[in-house]
């Protein structure tokens, strides 16, 4: 092969490269956990606004489950994560298991006890941030297996939660508030959401609890 036709085949080859998209795949490997002095540090660092209005929102602009593994969903992939002796059909649905939640200390024999509780609720991520993201970026928070964002809890107690965030709701569970805090904490970090002030005062409370 000539120098010339060898150089025109690099050059070619640098724009077939160049123009593929990048495709990232998203991991399902859980970061790890934080302490709770890293947790200060976060909290002292997290961005104080006025909480925002729902204009706008709805679930359906945080698309989620997706599939993670095989004919697995991100809320069958939690289910088996955060349960104990997990067997499912083809499908990934759960047929048996137990599920402790969190969030009451109740452990429960049947998936449809048990809800996945986004932790950073959805809408109260569009409140204090979201609203101006992508796409994209709200189906990866609505979807994420790394940050502590996504458990098996309770059916009922998801529920009560709703959008709330500490100020407005805390789990039952007191010797969970440290664990609480700190991963909400770590999530609002991680995507750049912001707090209100009673917001932090209640996190503050809740981290005294470590």
């Amino acid at each position: 092969m000539s120098r010339t036709r060898a150089l025109v085949l690099l050059a070619v080859l640098a724009s077939v490269t160049a123009c593929k998209p990048l495709v990232e795949a998203q991991p399902t490997t859980a970061a790890p956990p934080v302490a709770p002095a890293e947790a200060r540090t976060q909290l002292a660092a997290l961005k104080i606004a006025v909480r925002g209005t729902l204009d706008g929102y709805s679930r359906e602009k945080f698309p989620h489950w997706d599939d993670v593994d095989g004919a697995c969903d991100t809320r069958e992939q939690v289910l088996k994560r955060d349960g104990k002796d997990v067997t499912t059909n083809s499908d990934c649905a759960p047929k048996s298991g137990t599920w402790l939640s969190p969030y009451d200390g109740k452990t429960w024999s049947k998936a449809s006890d048990v809800d996945i509780d986004h932790l950073v609720p959805l809408a109260q991520a569009w409140v204090s941030g979201a609203k101006a993201w992508t796409q994209q970026r709200r189906e990866q928070f609505a979807n994420d297996l790394v940050r502590p964002q996504l458990h098996a809890v309770t059916d009922n107690l998801n529920e009560q939660k709703g959008d709330k965030a500490p100020d407005q709701w805390k789990p039952p569970l007191v010797s969970y508030w440290c664990t609480y805090a700190t991963d909400w904490i770590v999530v609002k970090r991680n995507y750049g959401l912001t707090i209100t002030v009673p917001e932090k005062t209640a996190l503050e409370t809740m981290l005294s609890r470590c």
